[in-house]
Order: structure tokens, then C-alpha cells, then sequence
């Protein structure tokens, strides 16, 4: 039986400022869903704060888990995750973040009560997942000079922040002489392009020849025209990423034909049981498909990289969000060697939340 619902407020540091076209970062600030059993056993779950791209705050998420959700699984069996993972989704509107950590707490606590890793309890066996890592916007120095270093440490796919098309196509090619033509480089314009734009710096890196592997949401997430324009234009294929947060997102995108792979994140969808249904329905068009993170903690990325552990991915995926952090208010759960993640060898997420 769910004994309580509890929330708590964090804040992490990053080590390094985190800047794309929509904003720019220095803490991870996330609301963390503990679920207790009644053996005292906790499941835990977060929400992250990403104002420019979900529209959910802290204190939005805490109202809704406090005020509905907590209320609505407390007393419930702690062991149907399914039914309780139903109730959340029909219970609110949108909200999709406090939805992922409800969601993401109810397997975690299921997972621990099975005594397996939450990789484990999703049918998966994998113990690492592979990710890349991005590099933020910047200069064509900086990013280069950052771009070497990520390298020298072990990564090979790098994911670039661009969305300035004045200037963009200087940055790759920096990137790409600095690198070389061994290294994977994708670009992430979070919007940052209208579509004529979008063509002209993708035409322009396909005919340098920077081989690059995909480019993640050129325009606005509502222009579905717009992006199937690109889609229709360029060689490269284009990632749908925050112009699909639910099914009905992703069954207009593969109507229209407006994207070749989604990027799947669970403050998006609203939990492992949607994310899970994105992935099947991207699989079933022959779309493809990486999982991604938001600037979070290893809670939501643990679960993000079980999710990809246990169902595959066509992409590396995007889980380099808690590699950002200089500090956290977690203990255990996964950890960063070179471009693996690496899962934790304990039930559920493997962590404690280290906070008062």
C-alpha cells in the first residue's frame, strides 16, 4: 500500500553554464516525488523547471502532486503501477512534468519492492547506455576548444547547440576541423530557425561536406508545416523534439511526414508508460527514435537511460544531463564513463535523495 506522497525542492549547481537558443542555465532546478510504501520502502521521481520548453515550474509541479495526485494514489497498492500510472494520466491536464516523477516514482518504489534495478523491472538486462554530449552555444572558438575537450574525454557523438543562421555554419565548420571527420556531430537548433533559414544552413553544411548526423528542431514546435518543409528540402534527417510531447504530437508528425526520428523525454510525455507508447508508435512508421533528458538530476536520468537500456534506440541517446552537474542532492543511481552511462546494480533507480 502507498503510505504518502511526499515532494521536495532541489537545486544543483552546473559545473559549466548551460546555453542554447531558448536560455541560458547555471542550476538544475527540479521538484523530486517521493512515494512511501508501508514497509517504508521509497520510490522517488522528478520534475524538472524548464520554463522555455515544457512551460512547467516547480511550484506548478508541487501544487499538482500535492493538491491531486499525491491524494489520488495514497492507500492504492503500491505494487500496480499500470492502474496507478492510468489514474495520474486521466487526472490532470498537461502538467506532463509532475506526471513523470508520479510515474517515474510509482516504478522505482514497484522496482525496489521487486528487489531489481528499474532497467530490470522494464524487461530490459542492459547495465550501460550510451549518450552523447552537448556542447552549449557559443563562439566558434569556444565551441571547438569544447568540442576537443568532450572528445579527449571520451565522447563521440556531440550534440551542438545552434539558432543563430547568421553564424551557425561557421560553428560546424570549426567544430569539424577541430574534431575531425571520425567524431559524430549533430545539431540541436531548439527552434531557433524559421524554415528558410533551417534550409539555407543545413544546404550549406551539406554541400561543405561537415557530415553532420541529424539536426533536432530547427522551427518553432507548432510550425508542423514548417518543419515538414525542411524535412521535404534537406538530406540531413530532422529530429522532432519539442514539437511532440504525446501521442497525438507524434501521429500528426508521421501524417505529415514532418520528421525523420523523435526524441522521446519523459518531463514531455508524462512518464515511462507514455514514453514507452512513443517509442512502439515511432517503431511501428519506421521512425526513428533516440530518449533525451531535461537539465536534471540522476532521477529523471536514471530513468530516461533504463527506459533506453531496456527498449533500444535507432540514435545514441541524449542522457548527458547530470554529467552537468557540479554538485547533487542525490546519492548513488547512475554514473558518467566517457560516453556510457552506467546503471546502477541495486533495486529501482539505486539512489537516496540527500536532502533535509
Amino acid at each position: 500500500m502507498i503510505r504518502a506522497v511526499r515532494t521536495h525542492r532541489v537545486s544543483a549547481p552546473f559545473h559549466t553554464p548551460f546555453v542554447t537558443a531558448l536560455r541560458r542555465a547555471t542550476t538544475a532546478e527540479s521538484l523530486i516525488v517521493e512515494i512511501e510504501d508501508a514497509d517504508g520502502r521509497r520510490g522517488y521521481g522528478e520534475a524538472p523547471q524548464v520554463w522555455q520548453v515544457t512551460g512547467g515550474s516547480v511550484a506548478g509541479a508541487e501544487a499538482c502532486v500535492e493538491q491531486l495526485l499525491g491524494p489520488l494514489l495514497t492507500g492504492r497498492d503500491a505494487d500496480d503501477v499500470a492502474g496507478g500510472g492510468r489514474l495520474v494520466q486521466r487526472a490532470v491536464q498537461r502538467n506532463e512534468g509532475a506526471k513523470a516523477a508520479v510515474d517515474v516514482a510509482l516504478h522505482d518504489l514497484a522496482a525496489r519492492r521487486a528487489g531489481v534495478p528499474l532497467v530490470r523491472f522494464l524487461g530490459g538486462v542492459a547495465t550501460t547506455v550510451p549518450t552523447d554530449v552537448t556542447l552549449p552555444a557559443g563562439s566558434p572558438d569556444a565551441l571547438a576548444a569544447a568540442a576537443h575537450d568532450r572528445v579527449r574525454e571520451g565522447f563521440r557523438v556531440l550534440k551542438v547547440k545552434v539558432g543563430d543562421a547568421g553564424t551557425d555554419l561557421a560553428r560546424v565548420r570549426e567544430i569539424r576541423a577541430r574534431v575531425g571527420p571520425d567524431v559524430v556531430l549533430r545539431l540541436d537548433a531548439n527552434q531557433g530557425w524559421t524554415p528558410r533559414q533551417a534550409v539555407r544552413v543545413i544546404r550549406g553544411i551539406e554541400d561543405a561536406g561537415l557530415d553532420v548526423e541529424l539536426v533536432e528542431q530547427p522551427v518553432p514546435r507548432h510550425d508542423l508545416d514548417g518543419l515538414a518543409w525542411v524535412s521535404d528540402r534537406v538530406g540531413v534527417p530532422i529530429l522532432a523534439d519539442e514539437a511532440v510531447f504525446g501521442a497525438r504530437d507524434l501521429v500528426e508528425v508521421i501524417r505529415r511526414r514532418a520528421a525523420d526520428l523523435v526524441n522521446v523525454k519523459l518531463a514531455k510525455c508524462g512518464g515511462l508508460g507514455p514514453a514507452r507508447t512513443l517509442l512502439d508508435l515511432a517503431a511501428a512508421h519506421d521512425m526513428g527514435t533516440l530518449v533525451g533528458s531535461m537539465m536534471e538530476t540522476e532521477i529523471g536520468v536514471g530513468a530516461a537511460a533504463s527506459l533506453a537500456a531496456a527498449f533500444g534506440t535507432s540514435a545514441v541517446s541524449d542522457l548527458d544531463a547530470a554529467w552537468w552537474l557540479a554538485s547533487s542532492p542525490v546519492r548513488g543511481g547512475i554514473r558518467y564513463a566517457g560516453a556510457e552511462v552506467h546503471l546502477p546494480d541495486a533495486p529501482g533507480l539505486g539512489v537516496t535523495l540527500d536532502v533535509a
